[in-house]
């Protein structure tokens, strides 16, 4: 039985703007440095074989301080963009509020939890999971079959294409399943990738 742990970054300084961020590549605001550590606090006890986060140094900060808080022995990251948040096009970088006096409060809702729907020059959370599910199946799923545990530090929007992929949730679920900062979500699973048990730690 293989261990699967995912967990979103801390919060960033752009979360803290309140700002669209995309594949802006932004640092961990201090009180997200403080949530990775928390994370890696429930980590202490969990052994991984190999550890996993997008191109993105908030993510890749979450998961080196989550380890090194948790006292896990050394281990080489594997980074990959196709864990990378949802691209948010023309809107990175804007004010959540400002956006929506300009576009109407109905539009930014539909780009932001829409399944199918881009923002302008973005993605859309089906066109993330057209490449964090190819990515999971072909690099990730062999070490799980092979019974490696493995840790993933990503995003709130490649994360839900991962768990609605893992828990076989709809387009509607996924898109009102809330992925708290930093908040480590454990899976364990069988040689056959079905899904004994999902918590969040």
């Amino acid at each position: 039985m293989a261990q699967l742990i995912i967990f979103r970054h801390g919060q960033s300084t752009w979360n803290l703007e309140n700002k669209f961020t995309g594949w802006v590549d932004v640092e961990l605001s201090p009180k997200g440095i403080e949530e990775a550590k928390n994370a890696g606090m429930k980590l202490k006890g969990y052994h991984f074989d190999y550890a996993y986060a997008s191109d993105l140094k908030r993510a890749q900060n979450t998961l080196t301080l989550a380890l090194e808080t948790a006292g896990h022995p050394p281990i080489t990251p594997i980074y990959d963009k196709a864990l990378n948040e949802r691209m948010y096009g023309d809107l990175q970088g804007l004010d959540k509020q400002e956006t929506a006096k300009k576009y109407g409060d109905e539009q930014v809702k539909i780009w932001r939890r829409s399944y199918d729907v881009p923002p302008p020059n973005g993605e859309s959370l089906k066109d993330t999971a057209a490449r964090v599910i190819p990515y999971f199946e072909n690099e990730i799923i062999p070490k799980l079959k092979a019974g490696k545990n493995v840790v993933i530090a990503a995003h709130g929007n490649s994360l839900r294409a991962l768990i609605m992929y893992l828990e076989k949730m709809t387009p509607a679920q996924i898109l009102e399943f809330e992925i708290g900062t930093a908040q480590p979500r454990l899976y364990e699973l069988t040689a056959d990738m079905k899904v004994l048990s999902a918590k969040n730690l």
